[in-house]
């Protein structure tokens, strides 16, 4: 609770009525990774509110919430770091009615989940592509499936996160997590242990690096 008034005044103070907002629920230093898991903050009248999509206790399917920012934090943190990165005027503008529509906000969503979805498929969705594709129907509206979303993220340069998991590690995530799936993967790809996702550093990377938000500003 005390990271989520941090935080909170950490957005009052930026001014910002959308956020690209990050926790750390899991080590993922092995990886090169910070950050876990991230979705959207956005003010609602005087308080702050988080759109993201949650798997289900480790189950294959996941669903898209709306949560307060204590409830966001409240998840077994790995480590009590929020990552901030404030979204470009213009794109917070597009994206705040995507937010706080019922219909809007799962447009894209798919309940088939998968820790390590891959990027360019729709077989599965994890919760980091499910926000990075709803950012990129936000910003272009004819990117309204998941095919035209992902293409126009192709288009404007994002680029995932290539993971290196060797096929033993591979059969022993799928057979023992019920969230983890690998067949949407390219073989080319995934027999020679490159496994591609989204992750909140890629996107965050990615925003910077496109002009559609500013420097990942740390809260602790």
């Amino acid at each position: 609770m005390v990271l989520a008034e941090r935080t909170a005044a950490a957005l009052d103070a930026s001014g910002a009525q959308v956020v690209a907002l990050a926790r750390i629920g899991q080590d993922l230093r092995k990886y090169g990774q910070r950050y876990s898991h991230f979705g959207f903050a956005y003010r609602d009248g005087a308080r702050w509110r988080i759109a993201h999509k949650l798997n289900h206790c480790g189950s294959a399917t996941a669903q898209v919430y709306r949560q307060g920012l204590g409830e966001f934090f409240l998840d077994d943190l790995f480590e009590f770091q929020a990552g901030v990165v404030v979204l470009d005027p213009a794109l917070q503008a597009r994206l705040l009615p995507v937010l706080q529509d019922d219909q809007r906000i799962a447009q894209l969503h798919t309940a088939a989940y998968s820790m390590v979805a891959y990027p360019w498929a729709q077989t599965y969705q994890q919760s980091n592509q499910w926000a990075l594709e709803t950012l990129a129907m936000a910003q272009e509206p004819a990117a309204n499936t998941r095919e035209r979303a992902q293409a126009w993220l192709k288009l404007h340069g994002y680029e995932p996160t290539t993971l290196n998991l060797d096929a033993m590690t591979r059969l022993g995530g799928r057979i023992t997590h019920a969230n983890v799936a690998f067949d949407d993967h390219p073989n080319e790809r995934r027999f020679t242990d490159r496994i591609d996702t989204v992750t909140v550093d890629s996107v965050f990377v990615w925003l910077q690096r496109s002009s559609l938000g500013g420097p990942t500003l740390s809260v602790r």
